[in-house]
């Protein structure tokens, strides 16, 4: 597969142009770029060197679109909670998303091509934390190689369910944490503005 990067690509130049991306080619990425995105993520920082993390990585177009419907149906089962997440009813980005969740052909995956599940055997606070920091490392790598990225946190409860974990074969005892969309971008993501650091205490 080949990157959109034209040299080498520093620590801050993938940080700052990391963009949560939302529309990909076709194309699908190779297991060898799939592999080092992994191995980017396990370099991540780890509570007492545990590492707990496990990786789900599906790439079946037919399995991303029934868990692709199984989140659309959870949100509308229980849009109260879980839209509330993000946004406030009422607003012009509620009201669109709930839209689009309506909308047979909408992917809650936006047609990427991979997705990567990191999750646990076991959770508490700094496992989870572990996840996040690996899910960072991986963004990261993804974003040095010019592919884009964008978390799925809505699809959480639906990768927990018990039929969806036998459906992709994860075991019973894993628990999905953080879902990572991959692929390459179909386009480049607008700058998103960022606030100032707040700093509450320097002394």
């Amino acid at each position: 597969m080949s990157t959109q990067t034209a040299g080498p690509v520093s620590a801050l130049d993938a940080i700052y142009g990391r963009r949560s991306v939302r529309s990909f080619t076709s194309q699908k990425l190779e297991k060898t770029t799939v592999r080092a995105l992994l191995d980017a993520a396990v370099q991540a920082p780890t509570a007492m060197h545990e590492q707990p993390w496990v990786f789900v990585v599906i790439q079946d177009a037919q399995l991303l679109t029934m868990l692709s419907d199984r989140v659309k149906a959870a949100w509308m089962l229980e849009a109260a909670f879980y839209r509330d997440v993000h946004v406030k009813p009422g607003s012009s980005l509620h009201d669109d998303f709930v839209k689009r969740l309506a909308d047979p052909e909408f992917s809650v995956f936006y047609n990427a091509t991979t997705l990567v599940v990191i999750g646990a055997r076991r959770t508490d606070s700094f496992v989870v934390a572990d996840c996040w920091l690996a899910a960072e490392n991986l963004m990261l790598a993804a974003s040095a190689l010019g592919l884009g990225t964008c978390c799925i946190g809505s699809a959480v409860p639906a990768l927990n369910a018990p039929k969806v974990k036998v459906a992709l074969g994860i075991p019973a005892e894993v628990t999905s944490i953080a879902p990572i969309i991959v692929g390459v971008p179909a386009g480049s993501a607008a700058p998103v503005v960022r606030r100032e650091p707040e700093v509450v205490c320097w002394k």
